[in-house]
């Protein structure tokens, strides 16, 4: 209930007594009189009790030295309980006061502690609804800057998997569709969890629309992503992959900032492609190498956030690369849809049960028909 310097004599007043306790008992114990200390224990107590009651008693102390807003209660239960102590002390030797006094003191400087603690409890579940509230409205309001769906690309089948951490996720995802045989795909990763990497996640989304303009150019829109985000990510990063597959011509373009390959699975073997440059905000113009694809009829492709490999089961290994090909091949016949879903059922069942999704985690699969 308390803070800063009122805290420091409160844990002082609480070693006070117990090194008083200490000494009489073992005096006690050695052969001296029981009380021999008890004057002392009482001067330790009462400066307690009086230190709190000021501090109740003055408005700007309770504001500055308590973690709660009303104190009438803890005040008058402290009043009570120190004008009681107080009596029955001091008219020990001139009265016989009932020991049912003293306990009913006591008891009502007890009550007015839990109806203290009691309010600090409703307030602080109070607050939590409310934020569990404007968490719902934020991942509404970030799936709703998501695509609602697939664009129609013909000679392509793609598919979409999107899972967050948390309410709210870091991993982003866009398709820029220039008509129905160009298409770009833009899939984003932010350092870190949760609504920071949430917030920087939407203003990838604002980003993108300026570099739509050279969707054809995969060196360009990251560079063009990279001179918007610099200034803003406040020394985070954020790893990203943008592929351009043109069906039409049979060709591909992809490049990446600090992103896991992109998969490609053909003719029975998975191909990692890498073409990366930094990732975004470290430097304000990086480079970006673009790799050139040719694409055939029964290619899969694959981009992916590293969400999707970093999971570890209960002896702490990594679904890892290796589990990702082996779920591939096992699934090189199912629609990319059913392949997605697979990799997530593949992902919680190599995770312990009681341990909760350890990453965002992004997976877009494209296959060439």
């Amino acid at each position: 209930l308390s803070v800063a310097k009122l805290r420091l004599v409160i844990e002082f007043i609480i070693v006070a007594g117990i090194g008083v306790a200490v000494v009489g008992i073992g005096s006690f114990v050695f052969g001296g009189p029981e009380d021999k200390f008890i004057q002392y224990n009482y001067v330790v107590t009462v400066c307690g009790l009086l230190v709190l009651l000021i501090v109740l008693a003055v408005k700007r102390l309770s504001d500055k030295y308590l973690v709660f807003l009303n104190r009438r209660a803890l005040a008058a239960g402290t009043l009570v309980f120190v004008c009681v102590a107080l009596w029955v002390n001091l008219s020990r030797r001139l009265l016989a006061t009932p020991h049912l006094v003293n306990h009913l003191g006591f008891a009502v400087f007890l009550l007015s502690l839990g109806y203290v603690g009691m309010q600090i409890v409703f307030a602080n579940e109070r607050r939590l609804l409310s934020i569990d509230k404007e968490l719902e409205i934020a991942r509404r309001l970030q799936f709703s800057i998501l695509p609602t769906a697939v664009p129609e690309i013909q000679n392509l089948r793609i598919a979409v998997s999107y899972r967050p951490m948390t309410a709210v996720a870091g991993d982003f995802y866009e398709f820029v569709a220039a008509d129905g045989k160009r298409v770009g795909f833009l899939v984003a990763d932010v350092t870190g969890h949760g609504v920071p990497a949430a917030l920087i996640s939407s203003m990838i989304k604002v980003a993108t629309q300026p570099v739509e303009t050279c969707a054809h150019d995969p060196r360009e829109v990251l560079r063009g992503l990279n001179h918007i985000l610099f200034k803003q990510l406040h020394e985070q990063y954020v790893s990203a992959a943008y592929l351009w597959i043109d069906t039409e011509h049979g060709q591909a373009l992809y490049s990446a900032a600090g992103h896991p390959p992109l998969l490609r699975w053909r003719e029975g073997r998975l191909e990692r492609i890498e073409s990366n440059g930094l990732l975004f905000g470290v430097l304000p113009d990086p480079e970006y190498p673009v790799r050139e694809l040719a694409i055939r009829t029964g290619e899969r492709l694959l981009l992916y956030t590293d969400g999707l490999i970093e999971p570890q089961n209960a002896s702490g290994e990594s679904f890892g690369d290796r589990k990702l090909e082996e779920v591939i091949r096992k699934n090189q016949s199912r629609p990319p849809a059913e392949l997605s879903e697979q990799m997530l059922s593949e992902i919680r069942a190599w995770q312990p049960p009681s341990l909760p999704q350890q990453d965002d985690i992004t997976l877009v699969v494209i296959d060439v028909r």
